[in-house]
């Protein structure tokens, strides 16, 4: 249904942000759009649409249009409103596709060019705090999966305070309504809208990951092993999960992303996979490790090394929640 429903979106010959024609007939353009959209021969359900629902061609313009923008409304109400045997994850984003034509960069070779990214006198400084755009998944036993797209802002002070501000945002179809699960039940609010802003008072701490992550590859990783509370050496999945950790608290340097780098290329199970397009549009590396059901993908930048995303995708169903083989559970795309 979100392939159906985007494809609509971009054939409506009446978009919100375009001409109205609600005293008028369509022009050229839009009835040809229409026609498009209804002629559609990739297999989508348009086909029927157009069998069910159109009349014969001595209709006026004006009533297609009308039609068409009904059309719209009734599957987006359909696709946000319906029952549990749908999803009604209208933020939800598909997987991360790898490039073909590109060749694979691996990561000891990344993490050489980190390192000589970082030598240079205008290389990026450690800041405290972070800025991230994330998609989460919500399950639950009773109601369908949705996905909850988030911006979220943390900047530290001089005094040691710190401001946070969360917003709920698909920088995808910006100006669209997202779903929210604030109050505790999932319903659609404006893009933009303010889940959190909050100023805390000055705190200070020197345990990871509030301190300031080491430059060394060895000491970091002792860093994140203590910031994910393990007595255990980290496995490649969790060591991902503790770089989430840290950019979620910290935007690295160039030197601090050159030691994460080097700490990454010597993880046993992260191969490197192929170009691709994050989801703010950037250009990365991806290097994917498999584990207990959930693929992991990091995402880097592949001139300086700095991680820019980390997505996880099911390789397995799990049909008691409602999710499917390459669903994505979550995301992340980091941001200076």
């Amino acid at each position: 249904m979100a392939d159906e429903l985007e494809l609509l979106r971009c054939f409506d010959p009446v978009p919100p942000d375009g001409p109205h024609y609600g005293d008028g007939p369509l022009d050229h353009n839009a009835e040809r759009r229409l026609e498009q959209l209804l002629r559609d021969g990739r297999g989508r359900p348009f086909g029927r649409l157009r069998q069910r629902l159109l009349p014969g061609p001595g209709w006026p313009r004006l009533a297609w249009g009308l039609l068409a923008t009904a059309v719209v409304a009734a599957l987006t109400l359909t696709f946000v409103l319906s029952g549990p045997s749908a999803t009604p994850a209208v933020a939800a984003p598909r997987p991360l596709v790898i490039e073909s034509g590109f060749t694979a960069v691996p990561l000891d070779r990344l993490a050489d060019r980190a390192a000589a990214a970082a030598g240079a006198d205008d290389a990026p400084r450690l800041r405290k705090g972070t800025h991230v755009q994330s998609w989460s998944l919500g399950m639950s036993d009773d109601k369908p999966p949705i996905t909850l797209p988030e911006e979220r802002i943390v900047r530290w002070h001089a005094d040691d305070s710190h401001t946070e501000l969360v917003v709920a945002t698909d920088p995808r179809h910006p100006g669209r309504p997202v779903l929210s699960d604030e109050g505790g039940e999932p319903h659609p609010v404006d893009d933009g809208h303010v889940l959190l802003d909050r100023t805390y008072p000055p705190s200070w701490s020197d345990a990871p990951p509030q301190s300031p992550p080491p430059r060394d590859p060895a000491r970091l990783r002792a860093y994140l092993t203590q910031a994910q509370f393990s007595g255990t050496p980290l496995t490649t999945p969790e060591l991902l999960d503790a770089t989430a950790t840290l950019l979620d608290h910290w935007t690295l340097g160039a030197q601090e992303s050159a030691a994460l780098a080097r700490l990454l290329a010597r993880a046993e199970g992260l191969r490197p996979a192929g170009q691709v397009t994050d989801r703010l549009g950037r250009r990365g590396q991806a290097y994917v490790n498999d584990s207990r059901g959930l693929r992991r993908m990091l995402i880097m930048d592949p001139a300086t090394g700095a991680v820019l995303g980390l997505e996880s995708t099911l390789t397995e169903p799990e049909p008691a929640y409602g999710v499917e083989e390459g669903d994505v559970m979550s995301y992340s795309a980091w941001m200076r």
